[in-house]
């Protein structure tokens, strides 16, 4: 397995961890959801990471920004790896 097999893994692993997000965030919209045991779960992967940005973005009114500056933030960590891992295979090559 070389280095660029594992850039699309790695990609995969983003989406879904994005997804996760999203769902997340649609399902606080409907309270007996997110006490659901899928809820739960999701809150285990979730909340810490979001949880992060709400101390520093408080929500304005009845609106919370904090979840799409975390996705936001989550895809150009995202493009940040996936430009190390190329350069990486650059010097390697």
């Amino acid at each position: 397995m070389n280095l660029l097999s594992i850039i699309p893994v790695i990609s995969m692993i983003f989406s879904i961890y994005s997804f996760m997000l999203i769902i997340y965030i649609l399902m606080s919209w409907v309270p007996a959801a997110q006490s659901s045991g899928f809820g739960r779960l999701l809150a285990k992967f979730c909340e810490p990471y979001l949880g992060f940005f709400r101390k520093f973005i408080p929500p304005i009114g009845m609106i919370d920004f904090s979840p799409i500056i975390a996705i936001l933030l989550l895809s150009f960590i995202e493009r940040g790896v996936q430009i190390v891992l190329l350069n990486i295979l650059k010097m390697v090559a």
